[in-house]
């Protein structure tokens, strides 16, 4: 079976989101993720990765269970008219165990087995994480790293971008709300630092509800202020073509 194809034109495309609705702490309903569609809509965006958190305590989030999820929820759009393509996905909460999960259980883009996206919060780098990343790699997958300038050791010792991406060979992906958080603040300083150095490969909205989702699209006119149009497009719509 070949891979499809979006048939309908890219404009950008959101490669983090907690769009499907009741799944973890994300939209609650139906009707949040609807109004939280439109307005990605009305500010560019055509297609969306729906990542939900895939933890332990989380067990439906598997691979079957979100792309079902997908399914009905993109069903939804289409009948309130909300042009916006959905595509499954999971953000992958990297943990000790990791090792000994199954691989075929591997939430990945578009459920591909090409890209795999995942988050760590630790004040200092654990020792599980080389192995974990390395296990990933040896599934045959690329993989990507979510805001790593949310991660109290990446903001000590920004030095660990380079470990990240010259001896892991990780992609990064940075948040648009903390392109909008206030001056100053650690998380505000590092993505501006990355952005401006080129180290990230995409950037994604990392939605969760209604509630907060103009901070995040703030966060994308901040990043096209900082660094323009060309690479905010590489990094919302060049780059991101690539996971579907």
């Amino acid at each position: 079976m070949k891979d499809a194809v979006p048939t309908m034109k890219t404009g950008r495309i959101d490669v983090h989101s907690h769009l499907l609705p009741g799944i973890d702490d994300g939209c609650k309903t139906p009707a949040d993720s609807v109004e939280c569609a439109k307005r990605m809509v009305a500010a560019g965006y055509t297609h969306s990765f729906c990542t939900p958190h895939i933890w332990p305590d989380l067990p439906h989030n598997t691979i079957d269970g979100i792309t079902q999820r997908v399914a009905h929820l993109q069903e939804i759009f289409d009948a309130e008219g909300v042009a916006l393509k959905l595509f499954p996905g999971g953000e992958l909460n990297l943990r000790p165990e990791m090792p000994a999960s199954a691989a075929d259980d591997i939430v990945s883009y578009g459920m591909r087995r090409k890209f795999v996206l995942f988050d760590i919060w630790a004040d200092k780098l654990p020792a599980f994480f080389r192995p974990c990343v390395e296990w990933l790699k040896s599934q045959g997958v690329t993989v990507m790293m979510a805001h790593p300038e949310r991660m109290k050791a990446v903001q000590d010792d920004p030095g660990l971008i380079r470990f990240f991406k010259d001896e892991l060979g990780l992609l990064l992906q940075g948040n648009l709300q903390c392109l909008s958080d206030p001056l100053g603040t650690p998380t505000r300083v590092v993505v501006e630092n990355l952005l401006v150095k080129g180290e990230y490969f995409v950037l994604g909205s990392d939605l969760h509800n209604p509630q907060t989702l103009d901070i995040r699209l703030r966060g994308l006119k901040q990043a096209i202020a900082l660094v323009g149009n060309e690479v905010v497009d590489r990094l919302t719509i060049t780059n991101p073509r690539q996971l579907l």
